[in-house]
């Protein structure tokens, strides 16, 4: 079932490649949580990228910035690594957020049909209500769009 603005954001407690991330200990704080589907591929290294390279505007607003893949801890660091990247990563390998949030989805490539991720960003509020949903992102721009929301979110 898929989330809808003012829902509360389902918690999570995942490992990440820098320790434990714990949505409900960011309460408070408005939380960027964008899944993506796997480390070091071309899509999801670029929109890592932008958004470490926004991360500092990010965190003027206090903000935290979370990608999420069913990809392990050590992959994890080693993309973190070889693109220097800022923001938080966890991972979700028993699937359990992606199907949560409503990412973990039948996709089809060239008449083949499988389960995967849909690439998607989750604005959480510093109440812990979803604030805005991206689905089937287009990295271009992205990162940069989720800002301004951050940016619109209430005082």
């Amino acid at each position: 079932m898929a989330l809808s603005i003012g829902d509360l954001a389902p918690d999570f407690t995942l490992a990440g490649d820098r320790g434990e991330i714990r949505l409900s200990a960011l309460r408070g704080r408005p939380v960027v949580v964008y899944f993506y589907p796997k480390d070091d591929t071309s899509g999801c290294t670029r929109e890592a990228i932008a958004f470490t390279e926004l991360l500092p505007e990010f965190e003027k607003r206090n903000a935290v910035v979370i990608g999420i893949s069913p990809d392990g801890v050590t992959a994890h660091a080693k993309f973190r690594a070889k693109h220097e990247l800022g923001v938080e990563l966890g991972s979700d390998p028993e699937k359990a957020v992606l199907e949560a949030y409503g990412v973990w989805v039948e996709k089809s490539m060239y008449g083949r049909k499988y389960m995967g991720v849909e690439r998607a960003t989750h604005l959480v509020d510093a109440n812990g209500k979803i604030a805005a949903i991206w689905r089937k992102v287009k990295v271009a721009g992205h990162a940069e769009a989720v800002l301004a929301a951050v940016d619109a979110l209430p005082a």
